[in-house]
C-alpha cells in the first residue's frame, strides 16, 4: 500500500471520491462555490472540470457528506444536472456516506477485535 499525504481532517481509510456532472453555470458562480468547497474541514481535494462540467471531488465520510457539498452548491445557484445517472450516483454516494458513518460507530466484533489487555497468544 503507499503512503499518500492527505488534508488535515481526511482519513484515508473513510476517503471517498465522488463525480457530479453540473448544469452548464456562469464560471464565478462556479469558481466561488468550488471555493468555498475547498475551505471544508475533512475535503481532500476538489476539481471542476470545464469541459465535461463535471466536478470531481473527494472527502472523508465520516466528516463530510454529499449533502454539505450540494448546499454549498445550491447557495451559489449552481444546478446539479438531473439525468437518471446522476440521480442514481447521488443516492449511491449517500447511501455509501451513511454507510461509513454508521460502521464507523460500531464496535468490531469476533475476531476484528482487539484481545484483552494482558491476553498475548
Amino acid at each position: 500500500m503507499s503512503h499518500h499525504d492527505h488534508r488535515v481532517g481526511v482519513s484515508e481509510i473513510h476517503l471517498v471520491t465522488r463525480h457530479l456532472k453540473l448544469e452548464p453555470n456562469d464560471e464565478a458562480a462556479i469558481g466561488a462555490a468550488v471555493a468555498d468547497i475547498d475551505a471544508l474541514y475533512g475535503l481532500d481535494s476538489v476539481f471542476y472540470d470545464a469541459k465535461k462540467h463535471r466536478l470531481d471531488f473527494a472527502y472523508d465520510a465520516t466528516r463530510l457528506c454529499l449533502d454539505c457539498i450540494e448546499e454549498i452548491l445550491e447557495k451559489h445557484a449552481v444546478t446539479i444536472s438531473q439525468g437518471w445517472w446522476n440521480r442514481f450516483k447521488e443516492e449511491h454516494y449517500r447511501f455509501v456516506d451513511q454507510n461509513v458513518k454508521d460502521n464507523v460507530r460500531q464496535e468490531p466484533w469476533s475476531c476484528h477485535q482487539s484481545p484483552p489487555k494482558g491476553r498475548r497468544k
